[in-house]
């Protein structure tokens, strides 16, 4: 899963504009930033906020004169805050974040109709990322899957100007492939001076990525089935493998 603290920096903050009640006030005053209001079960009102990049839930007493702070769950043990959490804050912002990735200049393996996506932040020198798209030949060769791949510089020194490499040839997706099925032994033209734009794009990629929290490859995106993105960072584990492979 992904880290929903990270997500929450980038939580757009949004100036309350209805009047605090007073036991909210005091707790605001904490540090806490309120961004909505809402309906909670039991005659309360419920406020959701932000507190040191988490986000917590505030309950006002039927009253008003009293509000406290923490999760409320119901008779069958469920946190109604958490999912209330998940839906008004984190989900949204995946969803942006998804969005950043598809405008990317991403590198398609497989077919552009295949049902499942996965973003993929890949290093030309990355051992892990090669046994991921080994791994990922199945699903990819059968049509259920699509890998789009954004390279990325950061494990050696010239991993910026071997990714510039293979994004400078004239079928970048026919070369990637061929690169990751050759273990990396594919002769590549290293261009000199390295084009701008495609520097450019390997910035955009590494921003990208320290954005949603990455610090290493592969870091792999997707979308489950209550569209929450989710991230998987190194080689997965077979039940994640299978998860974001679409399998369950």
């Amino acid at each position: 899963m992904i880290k929903r603290t990270l997500l929450l920096t980038l939580f757009p903050l949004i100036a309350f504009a209805e009047e605090l009640p007073a036991p909210v006030k005091a707790i605001e005053k904490q540090g806490i930033t309120i961004l909505k209001s809402f309906d909670a079960p039991g005659g309360m009102k419920g406020y959701l906020g932000k507190y040191q990049d988490m986000g917590v839930t505030i309950y006002l007493t039927p009253d008003g004169k009293h509000a406290i702070s923490g999760y409320m769950y119901d008779e069958k043990g469920a946190n109604l805050s958490n999912a209330l959490i998940e839906k008004e804050i984190y989900a949204p912002v995946g969803r942006e974040m998804w969005q950043r990735m598809e405008k990317a200049s991403w590198i398609l393996d497989g077919k552009k109709e295949a049902p499942v996506i996965l973003y993929v932040f890949a290093d030309p020198f990355c051992p892990y990322c090669k046994q991921f798209w080994q791994q990922a030949r199945p699903w990819v060769e059968s049509g259920k899957v699509q890998l789009r791949t954004l390279l990325v510089g950061v494990i050696k020194p010239e991993s910026p100007a071997t990714a510039a490499a293979i994004l400078s040839t004239r079928d970048p997706a026919k070369t990637w492939h061929d690169y990751e099925a050759s273990g990396g032994k594919l002769n590549l033209a290293i261009p000199s001076p390295l084009p701008e734009d495609k520097m450019k794009m390997l910035n955009i990629h590494q921003k990208l990525m320290d954005d949603l929290g990455a610090n290493a490859t592969p870091a792999i995106y997707y979308m489950n089935k209550e569209n929450m993105l989710q991230q998987v960072v190194g080689l997965p584990e077979k039940a994640q493998l299978d998860i974001m492979m679409g399998e369950h």
